[in-house]
């Protein structure tokens, strides 16, 4: 996912047309060149899906024009369904691996549309990836964990990587966390959900707490940066935002995309492998505050 700052904003006007808005989109995400091509390429064949037609195949595929695509039409009740059997036609033409690119690539866009709240529903809520052999990666590294804290992000991503990679606790049980539950000032949780689950942090993550909760004295944690759904759950909405609990979903699309840039490969990492760094970790952080 590239990704835009998660941090609260001026709302700006939803454009009408899908592709505008895929201009928008790709226009803030910390994409290279070269990603930023293969997103453009992957965003714009979604758009004959959106309007029910079969994207062109093989050497028609390349430069064709897509249609015209009103944005509100990922509102649509219908599109969900128009996107699954696009993905179940591309998955016979297409391999693993390219078809769930151009989906983490739909995604990625989806998610920053709805926090501008241009659109209101998630059209990809009901896709799945396609199963690929899977492949054990490693830890990040300290050069890698480094570079990932000197990047410009967002208040809210800097203190979600740090609590994750100062705990080496489960992606789950970090953003289930609710501000109650904090010690900040011994920093850590009050009471270990399980034995042997280490959720301490260190004063530097607390500091980002700190600002990060500023005014927030109850509610979730990780919070996104719209409100929630009508009709949510309290125990995971903020009482003083409105706004939603993170997703696990929406915060491993937005640190993956948030790291292509940094990786070599340009596929970007996962936070598995900085949960596991935090794990494994025998040197302390380099990058200080």
């Amino acid at each position: 996912m590239g990704t835009a700052s998660s941090e609260p904003r001026d709302r700006t006007p939803a454009p009408v047309e899908y592709a505008a808005a895929v201009d928008r989109y790709l226009g803030q995400a910390c994409l290279g060149p070269a990603s930023r091509r293969v997103y453009r390429i992957s965003l714009a064949a979604w758009a004959w899906p959106l309007v029910g037609q079969r994207a062109p195949r093989g050497e028609r595929r390349r430069g064709a024009a897509p249609p015209v695509v009103p944005l509100a039409l990922l509102d649509d009740q219908a599109t969900g369904a128009r996107l699954a059997a696009a993905l179940a036609d591309r998955a016979a033409s297409a391999d693993a691996r390219t078809v769930n690119r151009e989906l983490s690539a739909l995604r990625s866009a989806v998610g920053w549309w709805l926090d501008q709240e241009w659109i209101r529903t998630d059209p990809t809520a009901g896709l799945r990836h396609l199963a690929t052999s899977v492949a054990v990666l490693p830890p990040l590294t300290p050069g890698q964990i480094a570079s990932l804290f000197q990047a410009t992000t967002s208040l809210r991503e800097h203190a979600f990587w740090r609590m994750l990679y100062d705990t080496g606790g489960p992606v789950g049980d970090v953003l289930q966390l609710d501000v109650g539950q904090l010690d900040l000032a011994r920093h850590r949780v009050h009471r270990r959900p399980e034995p042997g689950t280490r959720l301490q942090w260190r004063e530097g993550t607390t500091q980002l707490l700190c600002w990060l909760l500023a005014g927030r004295p109850d509610g979730p944690v990780f919070i996104t940066v719209r409100r929630a759904p009508t009709g949510s759950a309290p125990a995971h909405t903020c009482p003083v935002t409105g706004r939603a609990r993170m997703s696990y979903r929406r915060a491993a699309e937005i640190f993956t995309s948030a790291t292509i840039p940094l990786d070599p490969a340009g596929r970007g990492w996962t936070l598995h492998q900085l949960c596991l760094a935090g794990q494994d970790r025998t040197a302390p952080l380099t990058h200080r505050l």
